[in-house]
């Protein structure tokens, strides 16, 4: 995708959300349907529906029904009914038999719909039940925003759905996602517009978060241009768990420094932040308020324990600047508290973790720039205290993007969270190489299913309690 040249104007603070959520993901790869597909996807019929809350749901069910209805709850955006990640893969999975729905969700409120989206997928699941009949087997499938809605289903959904498949789900959830993104914007304000008044929460407008957008993208732009401003913009990279690969770009060495750095950039440069403060306007309105902050962080002890810590380091060396004293600057200066009611609301509506009903597959790419693989670090961790560890399986494509899956690495995926349905085990179907020979064998788009263990989410927050304003 195409680096922005300069900076946002404030002409399209309107549609901010949509705009960045656009070209942020249209790394996705080209797909083609299998022979199979393009001749029989005609052979469907096509169902739609209202729910009580105005959400709206669609269905295919082809002719030759395999009896397994899949759930699709799809991610940030456009509040319109979907029942696939891509066309791609609703044609080639009508083409093998199964049944597809899926919901807007309620659309007259926030983009972030996790107030109504998961009672609007099973409400769909019933509407569409009552159309078709009883499947033989339910399975959910969600990306991006609708994975998180994907892991409350295979939380909640026990007799409901048989199980779940995640891709690139922002399933650390919505507090963990404004906390870690507020850190990156609080870093870029303190050290890179020093004196500056700079809004970071509570917006009023979308407006008010395109201005914000605008005001730290041109710094960024500005900063990368001297050794002390790439430091800073790494450290800013660095609590916003961005990768350091960006698409059209080998992978840098490890040791790069300069290199992993400047890929980093690359993804400022497309208009990440614009994304980041759309996305927080969304998520205020959903919760009522701010559910981030950041009094009371260590910010040397936050880069501590991230998996950027020696680039940072390294890059402050050659720039001959003092990291120690940037980061006590962070940590005396941060004062931004949190709203106890969006709190939570945003830890009941906004959140996953806290058990497993059905078993569940999430997969991730390895250099996700909007929803960090970390995530998936931080997700099991909470299943396993739950106690429900054996019900996940994750797996990861090497592959930079968010959610940039090929056909044939989704329906691998499918196939392997069918066989743990079907037989009770997960045996060795969702391990690395059983994907991607799976994956290889539909002969469709390619597929890169590696052995990867995400480093650790960047967000330090555990054992701290919000601090509110009152």
């Amino acid at each position: 995708m195409p680096a922005a040249t300069r900076p946002r104007t404030r002409r399209t603070r309107l549609r901010i959300a949509l705009a960045a959520l656009a070209t942020l993901t249209s790394t996705a790869l080209v797909t083609f349907p299998s022979p199979a597909a393009q001749a029989d996807t005609a052979a469907t019929t096509h169902l739609t529906g209202t729910l009580p809350d105005g959400a709206t749901w669609i269905a295919d069910v082809p002719d030759r029904w395999n009896g397994t209805l899949l759930l699709f709850s799809h991610g940030f955006g456009p509040l319109v009914a979907r029942n696939a990640p891509t066309e791609a893969v609703r044609t080639e999975l009508l083409a093998e038999g199964y049944a597809m729905a899926g919901s807007s969700y309620d659309p007259h409120g926030s983009m972030w719909a996790l107030g109504s989206a998961e009672r609007d997928q099973f409400a769909t699941l019933d509407a569409v039940t009552a159309k078709i009949g009883e499947p033989r087997r339910a399975l959910a499938i969600g990306n991006s925003m609708g994975g998180l809605v994907n892991a409350q289903l295979a939380r909640d959904g026990g007799g409901r759905i048989d199980g779940a498949l995640g891709q690139c789900g922002l399933v650390a959830g919505g507090t963990d996602l404004d906390n870690y993104q507020l850190d990156a914007e609080y870093t870029i304000a303190r050290l890179l517009l020093p004196g500056q008044d700079v809004k970071l929460v509570r917006f009023g407008t979308a407006a008010e978060a395109s201005a914000t957008a605008d005001l730290l993208t041109e710094a960024v732009t500005a900063a990368q241009s001297t050794p002390r401003g790439r430091a800073r913009i790494a450290l800013a990279a660095a609590f916003l768990n961005l990768p350091a690969w960006s698409p059209g770009k080998d992978r840098p060495a490890p040791t790069d420094w300069a290199g992993r750095q400047e890929q980093q950039y690359d993804w400022f440069a497309q208009g990440i932040l614009s994304f980041v403060e759309g996305g927080r306007y969304a998520v205020e309105q959903s919760v009522g308020g701010n559910n981030s902050w950041n009094k009371g962080v260590d910010y040397a002890r936050l880069l501590a324990g991230s998996q950027y810590a020696p680039q940072v380091h390294a890059l402050y060396r050659a720039a001959g600047l003092d990291l120690r004293a940037d980061l006590r600057t962070l940590t005396e200066g941060a004062t931004i508290t949190a709203d106890p009611d969006a709190v939570r609301t945003a830890r009941r509506t906004s959140s996953a973790g806290q058990g497993l009903d059905v078993p569940l597959l999430n997969i991730h790419t390895t250099a996700d720039n909007l929803v960090p693989v970390e995530q998936e670090n931080r997700f099991a961790a909470r299943v396993r205290a739950s106690g429900d560890g054996a019900l996940l399986r994750q797996a990861y494509v090497e592959r930079q993007g968010h959610c940039t899956f090929t056909t044939a690495e989704t329906v691998a995926a499918l196939h392997a969270l069918e066989h743990r349905v079907e037989t009770g085990r997960w045996d060795d179907a969702a391990t690395p190489a059983a994907l991607q020979r799976s994956a290889t064998a539909l002969g469709l788009d390619g597929a890169a299913y590696v052995p990867y263990r995400p480093a650790r989410l960047t967000v330090g927050r555990d054992g701290l309690a919000a601090p509110t304003r009152r």
